[in-house]
């Protein structure tokens, strides 16, 4: 979003200033670049580190601006939920140092960060995806109260109306409806920035796209969103789905994500992607204006560019443009590659962040034009393939040729990135370590998300999802700590399961969500089957609009079946005439130990859970049962 003040384009008139003031960027940014303005001799190299703030229990713990106004740091942040947060590192000059420097900056910000939050009784954890985040923590509620996050929040719904459907296949199938974007917060990213010269932006932009696919195979750290085992990098689908504005149009018609790989090749210069920028999408957000760009470049004074800033803010490529302003003045060009989740640890981030300098460089230097040797539609390709598996599909390469991801890397692109590096003249011993750590991580297939689910599968007959991710999560936070790459975490052990406290739980994270349930007009004996089939004590019931509307009980058809014996009026008894009409319920956000005392002083043995007049999960006796379980094996 940048430092602008913006808000929704909410009429006729907003938008149209707005486009008057974009297409007038437009054409100073064209006579800048026809005039030669922008910065030369010089290579920047920057990037944002974004992570996550949580409680004891090591759930999202919403204190962002809180910390924020305790630290004083000019270069933290607050993000889009009030559980996240960025610093941003300061941009170096690509050459001898500049990895090392970064990494020891970005773990000197953090442990400031870590020592203020400890006195809120927090931490903070670098991760893809957070594993332990709930429904509950993205809700329109949680949204950080600053304005251009909400009128963000608020465009997005008025483009694609008021529900906000994701749904992403992997091992485990996630299909929920929320009531806005703010799902996006979820994800959390490790941004590199790397400084380009105009003349050189189609050729390199080019190469960013088409070194995608394997780089971010061997970086994933998102396998998991709600407990179920996604994409291994699943912050590409989410983001993709939360910022979605497309709604459902005629056969055929090709609508295109704001949140995009791209469409195609880059021909001429980075004009190339804003004007597409500005034909494709829709004015998402205004702003007020101070300068007439057009005039301020006659006067031979460098723009803002207001409007193609906040217009380029609200598109997010994977690798995207940006323009920028550096301290002598004068207008410089960037690509900031955004694919990169946040962890597992700053080293391996500055790795990641080193393997695609070094492919950048050296692909620069070693082709002229690297769309000879791959098509756009194979990089796609990679690139969603490498979202979705990591390492564990072949990839199209150079010709045509098929490799392995590991193969792929080890023989063919770590050379390629070690002599990018050497070429920029950064400190040999920091090409070894850095690069080195992308070569032990490939070849022991061990990322971030490889290790998550190594955790879950070890886990997964032990002990219960909450505690899985509670101890991924907790686990991750302490080798972060530690300082050690991802190659070097161990599985951890049955005895280093968290300390477990029941009564803190949510219901969202203990009710069960697979659940069956009956029509109002449906025959009784179909509900009995139905109850009888799946050993149900309690069935819910729903209309045909998905409404909850009642409950039917094991002991309310068993009176009625004994009295079938006996009174043959009885037969032709629907659902609607046994069903409990307004039985107790609870909703998703609240305590556990809540929900125990209502059944207790209802004398109820199931509380359907509702949200917005929806059954979205039951809680009966047999969950508690199982906690119970769970205790008492931790007290053996």
């Amino acid at each position: 979003m940048g430092d602008f003040e913006v808000k929704m384009a909410r009429n006729r008139s907003e938008i149209t200033k707005f486009t008057k003031n974009l297409l007038k960027d437009v054409q100073a940014f064209e006579y800048m670049l026809e005039q030669d303005w922008f910065e030369k001799g010089i290579t920047r190299i920057g990037a944002e580190q974004e992570f996550c703030l949580v409680d004891k229990n090591f759930k999202p713990l919403p204190i962002n601006l809180d910390i924020l106004e305790k630290a004083q740091m000019e270069n933290l942040s607050p993000e889009l939920a009030k559980f996240n947060l960025e610093t941003n590192a300061t941009p170096q000059v690509f050459g001898n140092k500049c990895l090392s420097e970064m990494e020891t900056e970005i773990n000197s910000d953090l442990k400031k960060i870590q020592k203020i939050a400890k006195k809120s009784n927090a931490d903070i954890i670098m991760t893809g995806i957070l594993p332990t985040v709930r429904k509950f923590d993205i809700e329109r509620e949680q949204i950080t109260p600053i304005d251009r996050y909400f009128a963000l929040m608020d465009a997005l719904r008025e483009m694609r109306g008021e529900e906000f459907l994701i749904n992403i296949h992997g091992m485990d199938e996630l299909n929920i409806k929320l009531n806005s974007g703010l799902i996006e917060a979820a994800n959390t990213g490790f941004q590199v920035h790397l400084q380009i010269e105009p003349q050189d932006f189609a050729k390199k932009y080019n190469i960013a796209q088409a070194i995608a696919g394997p780089v971010l195979a061997s970086a994933v750290n998102a396998p998991l969103l709600f407990g179920k085992r996604l994409w291994k990098e699943t912050r590409i689908a989410l983001f993709q789905q939360a910022i979605d504005t497309r709604v459902s149009a005629e056969h055929l018609r090709d609508r295109h994500p704001r949140v995009t790989f791209g469409t195609n090749w880059i021909k001429n210069s980075v004009m190339d992607i804003f004007k597409e920028d500005i034909v494709r999408y829709r004015v998402l957000l205004a702003a007020d204006f101070e300068e007439d760009s057009l005039e301020m470049v006659r006067k031979g004074k460098t723009p803002k560019l207001k409007a193609l800033t906040v217009h380029n803010s609200t598109i997010y490529r994977w690798n995207r443009p940006v323009y920028g302003i550096s301290e002598n003045g004068q207008p410089h060009l960037r690509i900031e590659a955004r694919m990169f989740p946040a962890g597992p640890s700053v080293l391996d981030e500055i790795a990641n962040a080193a393997f695609w300098l070094g492919l950048m460089e050296g692909y620069a230097h070693k082709l002229d034009d690297i769309t000879k040797y791959i098509s756009f539609e194979e990089a796609k390709d990679n690139f969603y393939a490498a979202s979705q598996v990591g390492m564990d599909k072949q990839f199209t390469w150079f010709n045509h040729k098929k490799y392995y991801p590991k193969d792929l890397i080890l023989n063919e692109l770590l050379p390629v990135a070690r002599e990018g590096l050497e070429l920029m003249k950064i400190n040999p011993s920091d090409i070894d370590k850095y690069l080195g750590v992308i070569e032990k991580r490939v070849k022991k297939t061990t990322t971030g998300s490889d290790w998550m689910l190594d955790v879950y599968r070890k886990f997964q007959d032990k002990a219960s999802k909450e505690e899985i991710l509670t101890l991924i999560t907790m686990q991750t936070i302490e080798n972060q700590k530690s300082g050690l790459p991802i190659h070097e975490w161990k599985i951890p052990e049955f005895n280093e399961l968290p300390h477990w406290q029941p009564s803190k739980l949510l219901v969202e994270e203990v009710m069960k969500t697979d659940i069956l349930s009956v029509h109002p007009t449906d025959v009784v004996e179909f509900a009995a089957d139905m109850m009888d089939w799946a050993k149900l004590r309690y069935l819910p019931v729903e209309n045909e609009k998905g409404k909850f509307v009642g409950l039917v009980t094991a002991k309310a058809l068993l009176r009625v079946l004994r009295k079938l014996t006996t009174d043959k009026s009885l037969k032709d008894l629907k659902v609607k005439d046994v069903m409990i009409k307004k039985p107790v319920t609870v909703g998703p956000s609240q305590k556990i130990e809540e929900a125990m005392k209502l059944m207790e002083k209802s004398q109820v043995g199931s509380l359907p859970v509702i949200q917005n007049k929806q059954l979205i999960g039951m809680l009966t006796e047999t969950e508690f049962f199982y906690l119970s379980k769970r205790l008492f094996k931790r007290f053996e």
